[in-house]
């Protein structure tokens, strides 16, 4: 599941989207939770959507949870680098020798 990148990522990196993974920081750039900044918490792959922190509602028992946002309605603020695949991705797309 990949998701759009920030257009300061996308300048640095050359990229346009990169697959979402756990502890990226995200924006929601539409929907109720528009401008929400937050890290991913779950990915949920069987129903194809993310639970990001801070995007929570409250059911009428009180409980708190997370509200499922389609990837397509956030952007990755921040990448998290230390995964090698990643790194892999990055390098294979623009043919750059080295990621920083």
């Amino acid at each position: 599941m990949s998701v759009a990148l920030a257009p300061d990522l996308k300048a640095k990196y050359k990229i346009r989207s990169m697959p979402i993974r756990k502890a990226d920081e995200v924006v929601v750039i539409s929907g109720s939770f528009s401008g929400l900044e937050g890290k991913i918490e779950k990915i949920d792959t069987k129903n194809y959507r993310l639970h990001i922190e801070g995007a929570t509602v409250e059911k009428a028992d009180g409980k708190t949870v997370f509200y499922p946002i389609h990837p397509s309605k956030v952007m990755i603020g921040k990448l998290k680098l230390d995964d090698k695949r990643r790194k892999e991705i990055i390098r294979r797309k623009t043919g750059a020798a080295e990621v920083d």
